[in-house]
């Protein structure tokens, strides 16, 4: 198992955390630092000072160098700016009667530019529906004094954007490590046998947890091996009739002959053929 060093970063103060390689820098809590981005190198504060960890750094982006004056001054400038674009087209959406959400602000300063002429602003929101924003782009444009665009993201975008905490105390999946998002349908929370209460199988951009479908395999092969509820069945406490299954423990819920109570028994251990479910047994 290899080892390297890693330090953790955060653009924004309470935001979310970024881990990069040091590359040998010194690198102490407090210190301003540069970070490889798709758009040129961005300015963020050091919360985490390197240390040695346990796994491989190699797939871990480096640190581009320590942040020095010119690079605080842009740092600050492209702030005042996604402060300002962020004011503007919310006083010109609701000028414009816009039924949209803003999520996010970008903003880009061309290699040269002084944060007008050069650069470009790029403004993610959300609408229920497709919404036609030609003169809002023309005004924004007018008003900022630059290149103006506008995303319109999903609502599971939004939340990954957005980022937040999800019903199991952990930061959202999408905000942390999911690169794509994979189709969730209602069936496999009833494959779970989970409440369809929206309120409980919902994330936070308010469709199904993308997390309903990590367990989901597990439940198709447990159906497909394990003899249906309802289904007479041998098992090593004696013969019995199949009243439920427990996917996570492997395991089915048999009622006795002997004594009409239930035993749990492993998957492995119980014998029967599979039956046609038969609704008279089902509890």
């Amino acid at each position: 198992m290899g080892m390297g060093m890693l330090c953790a970063v955060s653009f924004n103060r309470y935001g979310r955390l970024y881990y990069l390689d040091p590359g040998g820098l010194q690198i102490a809590v407090g210190d301003r630092v540069l970070v490889p981005t798709d758009d040129g190198t961005e300015v963020a504060e050091c919360v985490w000072a390197p240390q040695w960890v346990s796994e491989d750094t190699d797939g871990f982006p480096k640190v581009a160098g320590l942040a020095d004056d010119a690079d605080l001054r842009r740092d600050d400038l492209l702030r005042r700016r996604k402060a300002e674009a962020k004011v503007a087209a919310k006083r010109l959406i609701r000028e414009h009667q816009l039924p949209m959400k803003v999520v996010a602000v970008d903003h880009v300063i061309e290699s040269g530019g002084t944060g007008t002429g050069g650069s470009r602003t790029t403004i993610y929101f959300t609408a229920p529906h497709r919404v036609d924003f030609r003169s809002l782009v023309r005004d924004l444009g007018a008003t900022l004094h630059c290149r103006v665009e506008l995303r319109q993201l999903s609502a599971r975008d939004s939340a990954r954007v957005q980022g937040g905490i999800g019903s199991c105390g952990r930061d959202l999946c999408c905000a942390t490590f999911l690169t794509d998002f994979e189709p969730v349908t209602i069936r496999m929370a009833k494959d779970q046998d989970l409440p369809l209460n929206p309120l409980r199988i919902s994330g936070a951009c308010g469709r199904l947890m993308c997390c309903l479908k990590y367990e989901h395999p597990l439940y198709q092969q447990f159906q497909a091996t394990a003899p249906a509820v309802g289904t007479r069945v041998s098992t090593p406490e004696g013969d019995g009739r199949v009243v439920a299954h427990s996917v996570p423990r492997d395991a089915v819920v048999v009622r006795m002959d002997a004594d009409g109570s239930r035993c749990s028994c492993s998957r492995a251990s119980v014998c029967g053929p599979r039956q046609q479910h038969d609704e008279r047994y089902a509890d």
